[in-house]
C-alpha cells in the first residue's frame, strides 16, 4: 500500500477501512463521475481523450482514469441504491476527491419534462435510507451550487435541453417510486404519495443523489447530479436509447472541465468561491 492511501485513510473507522477497494488505482482524481451501472464507465471514457485507463474493481464495479479536454477526471460506478454508493464515495473521499458528480437515468414526474432532457438536481428528497443513518432527517440533501452551476454551463456549451430542481431519491426501484410490483401489489398510499410530490415541484426519481450530496457535505466534498429522462411517468413513455444515456454523460465530463477552470480562477485570486463576476 502505498503511503499516499494510508495517509488518506487516517481517521476512518475499521468498518469503513473494510470497504476500501484495493483494484482501485492508487492516484485518485480530485474530480470524478459517478455512474451508478458499471457498463456506463467505458462508455464515459470513450468521451474523453484518448488513452484513459479502465479497472475492475470488486463486487462487478468498474472504474476510469483519464483526461477531457485535458482535464483530468475519474469515472466511478456505485451500482444501485444509497448503500453501494456510500461505500464507493467514502472509498473516494478518503483517496481524496474532493467533487462528485452523479451522471445517471431517470424517471420524470412533471408533465413538461420529455424523454431525452436532462434534470440537474439542486436538491433531493431524501428517501434513500443511507443519508437518514447520518444525520436527522431535517438535514437538507443540497448540492453544491458550484456544480449545479457548472452542469448548467455544461447543458448550455452542449445545446441540450435542461431542467434544475428538486428529485427524489428512493431506496426501491417499484415501490419507492410509486410503481406496481409483482403480482400486482400496490400499496394504496401510492396514488396519493406519488400526487403530493408532483405538487410539490419535485421533478424525478432516482436511487443515489440524495445519498451523493448528504454524505458529500458532511465530508466537507461538493457534490451534484445529473441524469438523462429515459421515463416519463405521466404519460408512460419509455426510452433508453443510448443518445441520452451519451448525452449526460458528457454533461458531466464538460462540468468538470468547467469547475477545473473556475477553481484555478478562485486560486489564482485568493477566493474561496466562485461567483459570476469572478
Amino acid at each position: 500500500m502505498s503511503k499516499q492511501i494510508e495517509e488518506a485513510r487516517r481517521g476512518l473507522s475499521a468498518s469503513e477501512l473494510g470497504h476500501v477497494d484495493e483494484a482501485a488505482p492508487e492516484r485518485t482524481p480530485g474530480y470524478v463521475l459517478l455512474p451508478g451501472d458499471p457498463n456506463r464507465v467505458p462508455k464515459m471514457a470513450a468521451q474523453w481523450d484518448g488513452g484513459a485507463k479502465l479497472y475492475t474493481l470488486s463486487r462487478g464495479l468498474t472504474a476510469a482514469v483519464g483526461t477531457f479536454k485535458g482535464v483530468e477526471l475519474g469515472a466511478w460506478s456505485t451500482g444501485i441504491g444509497g448503500p453501494s454508493t456510500e461505500c464507493t464515495l467514502t472509498d473516494l473521499a478518503a483517496r481524496g476527491t474532493h467533487t462528485f458528480i452523479r451522471v445517471g437515468t431517470t424517471g420524470a414526474i412533471q408533465e413538461n419534462i420529455h424523454i431525452g432532457d436532462i434534470i440537474i438536481n439542486d436538491s433531493n428528497v431524501r428517501l434513500d435510507g443511507t443519508s437518514r443513518l447520518y444525520v436527522r432527517e431535517e438535514y437538507p440533501a443540497a448540492a453544491s451550487y458550484e456544480v449545479v452551476l457548472a452542469l448548467v454551463q455544461a447543458c448550455e456549451n452542449l445545446g441540450l435541453r435542461y431542467h434544475v430542481g428538486t428529485g427524489c431519491t428512493c431506496a426501491s426501484f417499484y415501490t419507492g417510486q410509486c410503481r406496481t410490483t409483482y403480482g400486482g401489489y400496490r400499496p394504496s398510499r401510492l396514488d396519493a404519495e406519488f400526487e403530493d410530490l408532483r405538487q410539490a415541484g419535485v421533478l424525478n426519481f432516482e436511487m443515489e443523489g440524495a445519498t451523493v450530496t448528504t454524505l458529500s457535505r458532511i465530508f466537507g466534498k461538493r457534490a451534484a447530479m445529473c441524469a438523462s429522462v429515459v421515463a416519463q411517468r405521466i404519460t408512460g413513455e419509455w426510452d433508453e436509447t443510448p443518445q441520452g444515456e451519451y448525452n449526460a454523460c458528457l454533461v458531466g465530463a464538460e462540468a468538470i472541465r468547467i469547475l477545473t477552470e473556475w477553481d484555478r480562477k478562485k486560486a489564482e485570486q485568493g477566493k474561496k468561491y466562485y461567483f459570476p463576476g469572478l
